[in-house]
């Protein structure tokens, strides 16, 4: 058997310091894999390696490769395939290595966690394996859907494929040749561990108070005990409920129009996945209020270890830092400006009575006054000319005659849009050397909108606007909420959402475009138009304000092909194994 060497100890050590019956991990282990057996540590080290690669630990910003925003990096890769340069080997979207290696090392555990002491006690024992297999199979479920996400796609012939489908870990006597799973394969399987990872997992770590609420499966094991493996201490682990909300990304995935291969019940079968998450949720009524603002100091600072705000379903841990400010901080906040909002994701913003800004007749807009009563999300997430930024709410210029490096085009780090992103951004970070601050920050792997806005889409697709397929809401329900939430519509009652609640095809653009906003800059933008085989191609636009005077500019031209609604398998590995077909085109 190869040696297997770990990674991620630092990890290790963090989620293992609870278990009592286990070994702290050394600093570096190169073992057999048998070692397992009698090495918990070592065991679990194979698990965590699980968590270490799950792909959104940070920011991407892919934004940047979309019609929603540019960057002012001109050595951004996202930027280089968004204008022509998107390659089988030049690949800033490939999940490939990281993927398989982790379904790697959570096939090596699942193929020892049962004859792993875990605990001196054969009860406890079992808790913790059935604990971190079902862990397991949530990870294994979560690295295919990103697989699937980032590389299934069709093959020359038009069928749709998939990745390799790998259940068992390889070894150096094993066939690497291996062909792709349909897609419909792959995402079965995806459904399956998580029905598994669902079956052995508690709804959430938490402890219980009572040996009458220990599962029935487990007889003769105390509260105590079942604590000690299924508590409070494993917050941050994935859960079942975690479990679900993996399960109604997938299906969203599975449903959309670029990936759906004929299955007619996948719409309806994406909006009851996402229904379960949000009936255990509390339903409609369970949306978050403070879900646009889980990011500020507010909603951050005061979190317990482990503790989810209501917004968010599964989160990284908290650091304290200033990457994110030093790095799209206006330059006069001594930040580096990266991503700049487009012009075309200013407009999709409607007024605050709701209308889009491009009916006229209702909405109100002036473009000679285009920043005013807009939708209160708008200048929550995006800085315009005259917004006011950072501990002393200095003014930002982003006017092209403006007297500052905020300015359009000014110097390297300024806007090339006329824009600033303000979303995710702490405004309590002071980025001056003299008095240089930093602030608490997490990442959400999933929150609680995002489940949400996958079940308006699922249901208005599978159901129409207002039919709740059996749930106690509609997809109108679940936008009108959001929307309420925002301050979006609330003077008038909707009276633009009335007037398309009733229309599917309407009230299609219009969650689209509440997806948009309320994900903007979260990574989501660029999967939606490939998921939704919608136009890749869209100018990203800007303003340039001189005098007082608005003018619309284009700053930067996309250039995708067709074909690459689909990302591709890595051009080395197609040299390699000639079974493994390469999505057409590339």
């Amino acid at each position: 058997m190869k040696k297997i060497i770990l990674t991620c100890l630092s990890i290790a050590l963090f989620f293992a310091a609870c278990e009592k019956d286990m070994f702290d991990p050394a600093i570096e282990n190169n073992l057999e894999l048998e070692n397992a057996y009698s090495n918990a540590s070592y065991a679990q080290g194979l698990l965590l390696n699980g968590y270490a690669r799950i792909p959104s630990n940070n920011w991407s910003f892919n934004d940047v490769a979309t019609d929603d925003a540019v960057t002012n990096d001109r050595t951004s890769q996202f930027l280089k395939i968004s204008t022509g340069q998107w390659t089988a080997i030049n690949n800033p979207l490939d999940r490939w290595t990281g993927g398989r290696s982790a379904i790697q090392y959570l096939n090596l555990f699942l193929s020892v966690s049962d004859s792993v002491e875990w605990a001196i006690d054969p009860k406890i024992s079992r808790l913790f394996s059935d604990r971190m297999k079902g862990e397991a199979y949530g990870l294994r479920a979560l690295h295919m859907y990103y697989l699937l996400q980032a590389h299934a796609g069709k093959s020359p012939s038009g069928e749709l494929l998939g990745i390799p489908l790998l259940l068992k870990p390889e070894t150096v006597t094993s066939d690497f040749n291996i062909p792709r799973a349909t897609f419909q394969e792959c995402i079965e399987q995806v459904y399956k561990d998580l029905d598994s990872a669902e079956e052995l997992l508690s709804l959430d770590f938490e402890d219980i108070a009572s040996d009458a609420q220990v599962p029935s499966k487990y007889t003769g094991v105390n509260k105590d005990d079942y604590n000690r493996v299924f508590g409070f201490y494993f917050r941050g682990r994935l859960t079942s409920r975690i479990a679900k909300g993996i399960r109604t990304k997938a299906a969203l995935l599975a449903a959309s129009p670029a990936f759906n291969a004929g299955n007619a019940t996948a719409w309806a079968d994406a909006a009851n996945d996402a229904a379960e998450v949000i009936d255990l949720k509390g339903g409609v009524n369970g949306l978050a209020a403070n879900g646009r603002t889980w990011y500020l100091g507010t909603e951050v600072d005061g979190l317990a270890s482990g503790i989810n705000p209501s917004e968010i379903l599964w989160r990284t841990d908290i650091g304290t830092n200033n990457d994110l400010e030093r790095t799209h901080f206006p330059p006069t906040l001594y930040g580096s400006g990266r991503l700049n909002p487009s012009q075309n994701l200013v407009n999709a913003f409607p007024m605050a009575n709701g209308y889009p800004i491009s009916d006229l007749a209702n909405s109100g807009y002036n473009s000679a006054s285009p920043y005013a009563a807009r939708d209160p999300r708008f200048q929550l997430y995006i800085m315009v000319n005259g917004s006011t930024a950072g501990t002393s709410s200095t003014v930002i210029n982003t006017s092209a005659d403006s007297p500052t490096n905020d300015g359009l085009n000014k110097v390297e780090t300024s806007t090339r849009t006329g824009y600033y992103m303000r979303k995710l951004l702490r405004q309590d970070v002071n980025l001056n050397p003299s008095t240089t601050s930093t602030q608490k920050h997490y990442v959400p792997r999933i929150r609680y909108t995002e489940i949400y806005l996958a079940y308006a889409e699922a249901a208005n697709e599978a159901w129409g606007p207002t039919a709740t397929g059996g749930h106690a809401y509609s997809a109108y329900d679940v936008i009108k909420a959001i929307r309420t939430r925002a301050g979006v519509g609330t003077t008038n009652g909707d009276a633009y959402l009335e007037s398309v609640k009733n229309n599917k095809d309407q009230m299609r653009v219009l969650i689209r475009n509440e997806r948009r906003l309320e994900l903007c800059f979260e990574g989501f933008r660029f999967w939606d138009l490939r998921r939704w085989n919608a136009n890749l191609n869209e100018t990203a636009q800007g303003v340039s304000i001189t005098n007082g005077g608005f003018s619309i500019i284009n700053v930067e031209n996309r250039s995708y092909q067709s074909f690459m609604n689909y990302g591709p398998i890595p051009y080395s590995e197609t040299l390699k194994y000639n079974n493994l077909t390469q999505n057409s085109g590339w």
